[in-house]
């Protein structure tokens, strides 16, 4: 294993959406074998070529990797992915699309690159002693992050996102991240907070994500209550609560809709 501050270099998928990696994104390549694991409350599976970005590590769950298996993960602070990331507006794309499917399948010739980047960064995080070490890591981190935007434009035929666009569902995004969704569900609440219309928020949601802005609040707050509904020191009145409902009998129905069983079963 190497470490410093911001990045950590493994070869391992453990501790991976536990608290341990919590506030790291995680990037793993897969060298070797096959791993399978729940992600967003859908199985995946990664194999040789295959790369993996996790954003959210308490997405993951039930990590299941074949006797084979090899990886290379390197795991890095958001603060310190934000400095590195160079100016486009592709990543707002990236970022929706892998919140879906964190899983890159990549060719033999994309798969060498993302192995070069991964020396790269691995390098000069070792390399303490060169003189302009701080500019050399981000340096190879940027084209870290370069190369993923091109794997992903390459495999979803898509293009750059304006400025305005980016903008606006940057702080959506912001907003549900930092957990809005548990008290306020609806569309125009979000629009009002960021100065546009209902309407106008889903359209760029739309053109951006390929899904409407509340497509998004649903899948945040649907996640976040399966999260909680696994941990029985909740009780269901608490977790109904947490989430501003009326009733235990509204919270109940919200979830049979959503996740088509009432709450009590899906804890059993």
């Amino acid at each position: 294993m190497c470490k410093n501050d911001e990045i950590i270099a493994t070869d391992t998928l453990d501790g991976l959406g536990t608290d341990i990696y919590s506030d790291y994104l995680a990037h793993a390549l897969c060298t070797g074998g096959s791993c399978r694991f729940i992600f967003n409350g859908r199985p995946f599976e990664l194999h040789k070529g295959d790369l993996m970005i996790v954003r959210k590590g308490k997405l993951i769950d039930g990590i299941r990797p074949s006797d084979d298996f090899k990886v290379r993960t390197i795991y890095i602070k958001p603060g310190y992915i934000e400095i590195c990331t160079p100016n486009s507006n592709y990543g707002m794309k990236g970022q929706l699309s892998l919140f879906l499917n964190p899983v890159m399948h990549l060719d033999e010739k994309q798969h060498q690159r993302c192995c070069n980047d991964f020396d790269a960064v691995e390098t000069c995080m070792a390399d303490s002693g060169h003189h302009f070490h701080w500019q050399m890591k981000i340096n190879a981190v940027q084209r870290m992050i370069l190369n993923f935007f091109d794997f992903h434009s390459h495999l979803h035929r898509e293009d750059n996102i304006s400025i305005q666009s980016a903008s606006i569902m940057s702080r959506f995004l912001n907003m549900l991240e930092n957990g809005t969704f548990r008290t306020c569900r609806d569309v125009s609440y979000y629009a009002d907070k960021i100065c546009i219309t209902p309407k106008y928020l889903s359209e760029v949601s739309k053109k951006v994500s390929g899904y409407p802005a509340n497509y998004w609040i649903k899948r945040y707050t649907i996640l976040d209550i399966s999260r909680l509904l696994r941990d029985k020191t909740l009780t269901i009145a608490q977790i109904s609560d947490l989430f501003g409902f009326s009733s235990t009998s509204h919270f109940s129905r919200y979830v049979r809709q959503n996740l088509g069983i009432n709450p009590a079963a899906y804890r059993e």
